[in-house]
């Protein structure tokens, strides 16, 4: 591996390490300057081959990400991680286990549970001027649980 190489590896990675940080954080327009200015999220549930969201460009995504404020706490922990680089794009698949911290519907007032999200995320990465952005991250959910919070 060349310097290059390793140096272009470390950024995508740090892209996809700084999403998790800023959206646990909802600092949604640093999150949306992760993206291309035309940069695309999609979301997809497990066996549905249509997304059941999608945003477009920065305004749309960091408007997006907003909705996470609906949690008392996220906390995203990012897994494995893959990438593959093809001069100025690359290619990438991460897993997330995404942990929500909600009240319990219908419970008392004090009571919580931790909605788990279980994620893939399939993205595209272009090099631009600023630097490695996602030009499209596909977010699939592969399975969630709630667990109860004691």
């Amino acid at each position: 591996m060349n310097e290059q190489e390793r140096a272009d590896r470390h950024e995508i990675r740090k892209i996809v390490d700084d999403y998790a940080r800023l959206a646990d954080r909802i600092e949604n327009e640093a999150l949306a300057a992760l993206f291309a200015p035309e940069g695309v999220l999609r979301i997809f549930e497990r066996g549905n081959p249509e997304p059941v969201r999608q945003r477009v460009g920065r305004a749309e995504i960091a408007e997006a990400i907003k909705g996470l404020s609906r949690y008392d706490v996220t906390l995203h922990m990012i897994g494995n991680h893959y990438v593959e680089l093809n001069g100025d794009v690359a290619t990438g698949e991460s897993y997330c286990r995404a942990s929500h911290i909600r009240p319990v519907e219908g419970g008392d007032a004090a009571a919580r549970e931790n909605y788990v999200m279980n994620i893939r995320y399939l993205d595209d990465f272009v090099r631009m001027e600023e630097g490695w952005r996602i030009a499209k991250r596909e977010l699939q959910v592969e399975f969630a649980e709630v667990v109860p919070i004691l």
